[in-house]
């Protein structure tokens, strides 16, 4: 999952050096943190969520076959 939200993520912002995904399993879900440029934070998060929802939207389809729940934070 960290891979995809790194590549989703960098094709997005002006700053893709700064892109950093940090991914902590827990016993009942994947936690995948995502952190931008603060430049970049209308960038990732859309207008009314709408990328941010896309991108969580994303990874939920992609996890679908594992057993665990994934939760993207986006900060």
């Amino acid at each position: 999952m960290k891979e995809l939200v790194e590549v989703i993520a960098k094709s997005l912002v002006d700053h893709p050096e700064e892109v950093e995904v940090i991914e902590t399993s827990k016993e009942d879900a994947i936690y995948v943190e995502l952190k931008v440029a603060q430049e970049d934070m209308g960038k990732v998060i859309g207008k009314q969520g709408r990328i941010a929802k896309s991108i969580r939207t994303v990874v939920k389809a992609a996890a679908s076959k594992g057993d665990k729940k994934v939760i993207v934070d986006i900060k």
